[in-house]
């Protein structure tokens, strides 16, 4: 039997507005399994990233409870979470949000070094994780040398670098063309595969119909989606 890497139950998330209390999420429930590549879909504004913020135990939900790897989080201080997020849990954002005066090599070794890896170790993990996403040529290149489908390519090789057991991408390949979009997901689906499970927010449905699940987030409620 697979071990859950995530659970969720009763997830609620209201975001005060000059209109009032608005509710994004009513009562989610969600388990990934080791080795499963879940997707997420709905329209901007459905809830989407806030559910990944809550899972990656960056924002405090209403109420609910979520576990990672055995482990309820739902009461921890906010030090207890970071040392989870450093230890177990990795990020892709829609914007790579790389350092720009480091180049490629650094701003993937620099997560394992706030983790207490030594520079030399920490260098030829990043070395090796860029070199399997193809930027082998690129490694010490700064950000504004690389193309946008590379610049993303460091930034899901910098959220995998800490081996991470859960990973968290919120449109991870919105802003890139079709074709680079497709190589950047193949490297995401490959790596996340192999270490252990993925929650992926995403508008393409080409993509969302190679993952094992997909979920559609409607009125707060999470659906299974039938592609």
């Amino acid at each position: 039997m697979s071990e859950t890497v995530l659970s969720i139950r009763g997830l609620e998330r209201t975001y005060e507005t000059a209109a009032g209390g608005l509710t994004v999420l009513k009562g989610v429930d969600l388990d990934l399994q080791a080795g499963e590549i879940v997707g997420l879909i709905g329209p901007s504004g459905s809830g989407k990233s806030s559910l990944l913020h809550a899972a990656g135990l960056l924002e405090h939900p209403n109420a609910g409870r979520i576990t990672v790897l055995g482990q309820d989080c739902t009461d921890l201080s906010d030090r207890q979470r970071s040392r989870v997020r450093l230890a177990t849990i990795g990020f892709v954002y829609q914007f790579h949000h790389l350092l720009p005066e480091f180049s490629a090599l650094d701003n993937v070794a620099l997560p394992q070094m706030i983790a207490g890896k030594g520079r030399r170790p920490a260098q030829a993990r990043a070395r090796e994780l860029l070199e399997q996403l193809g930027l082998k040529e690129r490694v010490q290149h700064q950000p504004a040398q690389l193309s946008g489908g590379e610049q993303q390519r460091v930034a899901i090789a910098r959220a995998l670098a800490n081996s991470p057991r859960l990973l968290l991408a919120d449109e991870p390949t919105g802003n890139l063309d079709p074709t680079t979009s497709a190589a950047v997901f193949e490297n995401l689906y490959a790596l996340a595969r192999s270490q252990g499970a993925a929650l992926v927010a995403t508008h393409n449905l080409e993509l969302a119909r190679h993952m094992d699940r997909v979920f559609a987030l409607k009125d707060g409620h999470l659906e299974p989606h039938a592609g």
